[in-house]
């Protein structure tokens, strides 16, 4: 079993959590059964998460925070431990979702992660990493914050039809899905449109891609790989993807007429078999 004594507060922003939290915890004065009592966990809990060997969760540390008044310091130490478990390769990109002030993106297979349920993701995620979905699960929702922010990014979103129609999950796991995706209807930063079959050959059958805009640094062109993905500030290809970008735009259904479809399908394949 670890000691926690033996932790090395810069060895990860999770060991940097537990570290903190049992220091705070016993300048209390209190056991770990104790600090269980207040924010209504187990001891046991709280020492797993004090050796590192459990991933705490936003309202654990919302509720540390609150009983040992430490003035948010864990509600802020939970956004670096949630981020760091994003695979490596992919963190600079919650990066630029944090700073960006315009994402617009194309996706054709899955829904944008910013506005997946946790019930989409989880099933995502299991996928390849089955040992690990929980906390990526949690470290996707994470990066969700963005939207809820005083001055959220704007956020864009054209989904291929085969978004819509490719089960990932179960039936109920679809519904919820296409129900949330029609949350945002009345939310003026993000805007969600459907590519439709019918469209035909488009500019975006290379793959999925975004855009990222910052108030004061380059645009920067983003697309997924497989285990890796690939970024540039490069005029020229900001430019390509931007037209292109818009040409999709143009090409798929209205705003208004995306929700209706995402409604119908939500309906049609997803409802109630009975």
């Amino acid at each position: 079993m670890v000691n926690i004594q033996e932790l090395d507060p810069n060895a990860s922003p999770l060991d940097y959590y537990g570290w903190e939290l049992r220091r705070q915890r016993e300048a209390h004065t209190l056991t770990q059964q104790q600090l269980g009592d207040v924010i209504f966990c187990t001891g046991s809990l709280v020492g797993q998460i004090e050796t590192a060997r459990k991933l705490p969760t936003r309202e654990f540390s919302e509720r540390v925070d609150a009983a040992l008044g430490t003035g948010g310091t864990f509600s802020r130490l939970i956004g670096l431990v949630l981020r760091s478990r994003l695979p490596s390769w992919f963190q600079p990109v919650a990066e630029l979702e944090a700073r960006a002030t315009y994402i617009s993106t194309f996706q054709t297979q899955v829904v944008y992660g910013l506005l997946q349920t946790p019930e989409y993701a989880r099933a995502l995620l299991a996928v390849e990493y089955p040992d690990k979905a929980e906390e990526m699960t949690a470290a996707r929702m994470e990066r969700q914050r963005v939207l809820e922010r005083a001055e959220p990014p704007a956020l864009w979103v054209v989904l291929s039809e085969t978004v819509l129609r490719q089960e990932v999950g179960d039936r109920e796991v679809m519904r919820g899905q296409l129900a949330h995706l029609l949350t945002f209807r009345d939310n003026p930063w993000v805007q969600i449109q459907v590519l439709p079959f019918a469209a035909g050959e488009h500019t975006g059958l290379m793959g999925s891609f975004t855009l990222f805009r910052f108030d004061d640094d380059p645009d920067i062109f983003y697309i997924d790989g497989y285990d890796q993905g690939h970024m540039t500030a490069n005029p020229p290809v900001i430019k390509e993807r931007s037209v292109g970008y818009a040409r999709l735009q143009a090409t798929a259904l209205s705003v208004e007429d995306s929700a209706a479809l995402i409604a119908r399908v939500m309906e049609e394949h997803y409802g109630d078999p009975s």
